[in-house]
C-alpha cells in the first residue's frame, strides 16, 4: 500500500462506538487520515433525519482520536456515491465494507483515485497499544471508572485530567462492574471499553482493573505508583478518599462539566442510542 496518498473518509460519524474507532484506526494505517465530516444540515439532507450529536460534538470527539490527522467540515450538497471536496490521484477513499458500493468504486476509477474497502474482518477485535511517551518531569495521574457508553463527556474529563500530567485510565473489569451496578452492566465488555479509552490522544495508557469493589484499581495503583488519583464529582466516594489518605496519594475532584458549547452527556442517558 502506498502510504504517500492522503487517505480520506467521509460521512456524518454520528455513532461513537468501537466499530467507528476501529474503522478510523485501520484507515489511518493506509496513510495520513483526513475526515470529511458532514454538517448537521447535510447529514439530515442525506440520511433523512438529524444527527444524534451536533457537528461541534462530533468534531470534538474525532479530533481527540489518535488516528485522525485532519478534519474538514463539509456543508455542500453531496451524493453518497461521490467523495465531497476535490479528488486527486494522490487521494485514497477508504470505505467501511457495510457502505461500499460499485458506484463509489466507479467514481474513484473515473477520478483516478485510490479506493480501499476496509472489511469486517479487518476491524475485528480490540487491539492494545503501547503507552504514549510520557512527560519526563510530569506527574502521573490515575482515573478509574466503567466508561461503558463512551461519549464526549469522557473525552472532556480525560482532556482536563491530562493537563495535570501523564494520564493512566483504569477500566473496571466486567465482573466487578456487574457486582457494583447489577445485571445489565456493563453493556460493553472490558476489552472494548479499554480500547475506546486508549484511542483518545490525551491518554498515556489504559488498563483493565484486577481488584474488587470500589477500589478495584488498587493493584494497578500499587504497580503504577501515581502521584494523583483524579475523579469527577459523580465519582467522588468516601472509599476513594480514605484510600488516598491512607496511601498519601493526592486526591483531585473535578467538576463534571462538558466542553464549552457542548451538551452535558452521561452513559445512563445514552443507553440505547
Amino acid at each position: 500500500m502506498d502510504r504517500s496518498k492522503q487517505v480520506i473518509v467521509s460521512g456524518p460519524f454520528d455513532k461513537i462506538d468501537s466499530r467507528t474507532f476501529r474503522f478510523l484506526q485501520e484507515a489511518s494505517c493506509l496513510g495520513p487520515l483526513e475526515v470529511r465530516l458532514w454538517s448537521d444540515k447535510l447529514t439530515e439532507s442525506v440520511k433523512g433525519k438529524a444527527p444524534h450529536f451536533s457537528q461541534a460534538e462530533r468534531e470534538y470527539v474525532l479530533d481527540a482520536l489518535l488516528y485522525v490527522q485532519k478534519i474538514t467540515a463539509v456543508d455542500e450538497p453531496v451524493h453518497e456515491t461521490k467523495l465531497p471536496g476535490d479528488p486527486t490521484k494522490d487521494t485514497l477513499w477508504a470505505i467501511d465494507e457495510r457502505e461500499a458500493t460499485e458506484a463509489k468504486k466507479a467514481f474513484c476509477a473515473a477520478e483516478r483515485m485510490g479506493y480501499k474497502v476496509i472489511s469486517n474482518q479487518e476491524i475485528e477485535g480490540y487491539p492494545t497499544r503501547d503507552a504514549m511517551p510520557t512527560q519526563p518531569d510530569g506527574k502521573h495521574i490515575i482515573v478509574t471508572g466503567c466508561y461503558d457508553w463512551f461519549h464526549s463527556g469522557h473525552v472532556r474529563f480525560f482532556e482536563e485530567v491530562s493537563e495535570y500530567g501523564n494520564l493512566h485510565v483504569v477500566i473496571g473489569h466486567d465482573k466487578n462492574i456487574r457486582e457494583l451496578k447489577g445485571e445489565g452492566h456493563p453493556m460493553f465488555c472490558e476489552d472494548m471499553r479499554r480500547y475506546m479509552a486508549q484511542s483518545i490522544r490525551f491518554v498515556t495508557q489504559a488498563y483493565v482493573s484486577t481488584g474488587h469493589g470500589w477500589m478495584d484499581a488498587e493493584p494497578e495503583i500499587e504497580r503504577l505508583k501515581p502521584d494523583i488519583y483524579a475523579v469527577n464529582s459523580d465519582g467522588d466516594r468516601p472509599e476513594k478518599q480514605e484510600f488516598c489518605k491512607k496511601h498519601n496519594l493526592e486526591y483531585l475532584v473535578l467538576k463534571r462539566k462538558p466542553k464549552p458549547g457542548l451538551t452535558r452527556r452521561s452513559s445512563t442517558d445514552l443507553r440505547g442510542f
